[in-house]
């Protein structure tokens, strides 16, 4: 059996918010993991942050181009020797009415969150089954479950990533990759920090039974339960991590105020 120490995890969009957290989670388990983000300045003061750290590589390159994530993988399989697990976790949003979204934004949008998962599972897929097969773990999100304003590219990657979860987990299951998707709802993130206004934030907790946003670290321990042996008969599979929040209609403010 392959001990943890050896085991390695990529992770992309891990220069910060949840990708870091779980790179954070891997490292702290054991494993050798790869941090894989196109934004080289954080990355670079990410890397530094984890100097102390055994077994972290970082890697600059953005996921939407696959020379890019082709010589990401074989770099990894040269230096490593074998690919694990793949967090497809880098993304980007556009917050724009539908009818203001250009059609840069929308390519660019659909060309990291949707194509990026695609790219990178392509070529990590086969590293992994020479090692005797691995799982993936997509990034979706909640917005790709129901929809809501101002996020039409974003929430239709996110949807198109679910389904493109479905497609890698009943093809590459024949050959021993597990592939499942987490679908977040509202993070603490530094960038919801950034744009959730209080009303907004507000209107979250009024929709949310558990009344708050989750936290980075709750994202990361469901991707790693998802990547572990425990999850071994599980593929396929889209894991809301909401707090309640798609299982919910109205009335919550109401039942609130009556208790």
């Amino acid at each position: 059996m392959t001990q943890q120490q050896d085991r390695v995890a990529i992770v992309t969009g891990a220069a910060r918010g949840i990708g870091l957290a779980a790179a954070r989670k891997f490292l702290d388990e054991g494993w050798k993991t790869v941090l894989l983000d196109i934004d080289g300045g954080t990355l670079a003061r990410t890397a530094v942050a984890l100097a102390d750290t055994p077994g972290v590589m970082t890697i600059e390159a953005d996921v939407s181009d696959a020379a890019q994530v082709q010589a990401a993988g074989a770099r990894v399989a040269l230096a490593l020797g074998r690919i694990d697990v793949l967090v497809n976790n880098a993304g980007i949003a556009v917050f724009k009415p539908i009818l203001d979204t250009t059609a840069d934004e929308w390519r660019r949008v659909l060309d990291v969150n949707l194509t990026g998962p695609f790219l990178c599972t392509q070529a990590c897929a086969p590293v992994m089954v020479a090692n005797g097969g691995g799982s993936v773990v997509n990034i979706a999100s909640i917005s790709g479950m129901r929809a809501s304003t101002l996020r039409v590219a974003y929430g239709t990657s996110k949807a198109g990533l679910m389904h493109l979860t479905k497609q890698q987990a009943a093809e590459l299951g024949n050959i021993g990759i597990r592939v499942n998707a987490i679908s977040p709802g509202p993070v603490d993130t530094a960038m919801a920090k950034e744009v959730h206004t209080p009303d907004i934030r507000a209107g979250y907790h009024d929709a949310i039974p558990l009344n708050r946003y989750g936290l980075e670290t709750e994202i990361a321990e469901a991707i790693w339960f998802l990547c572990s042996d425990r999850a071994g008969y599980i593929n396929g599979q889209v894991l809301a991590v909401d707090g309640g929040f798609d299982a919910t209609g109205i009335g919550l403010p109401s039942l609130r105020r009556g208790n």
